[in-house]
């Protein structure tokens, strides 16, 4: 799904356009809404599968387990980079007063993977690209 009037390139793929079957509940949900810069430096937003109450920030909670992330909010934000130095100076920026959900490290797949819930109560995503 493109939009002329935002920023581009931006990428908006729901989980229909993933193979989900579109009669399914949450197949229009969005898989991930991307904006990436000429540098490599990407943002993300996207919703959370199975959720269909919750907001951005505030009542809600973020904790991992198994490798498996729980939640009762509706969205994170994710941000990427192809350096991890690049990556951990944002994740330091977010960091004061934040509730680390995943620590900053190296994982099955990323050089380096994190989820913090800053101190607004919006939880972000952290990844190197692989």
């Amino acid at each position: 799904m493109r939009y002329p009037h935002l920023p581009q390139p931006l990428d908006v793929p729901t989980y229909a356009d993933f193979g989900m079957p579109a009669d399914v509940p949450g197949a229009d949900k969005v898989v991930f809404g991307l904006v990436a810069s000429d540098g490599g430096f990407r943002v993300m937003g996207y919703d959370v599968p199975g959720q269909s109450g919750g907001g951005l920030v505030g009542g809600g909670s973020t904790r991992r387990e198994n490798n498996t992330t729980l939640t009762d909010q509706a969205l994170f934000v994710s941000v990427g980079s192809d350096s991890q130095e690049e990556l951990r100076s944002h994740w330091e920026a977010l960091s004061p007063g934040a509730t680390v959900v995943e620590p900053l490290a190296a994982s099955a797949w990323s050089a380096g993977f994190g989820m913090l819930t800053d101190r607004f109560g919006v939880t972000w995503s952290f990844s190197v690209a692989p």
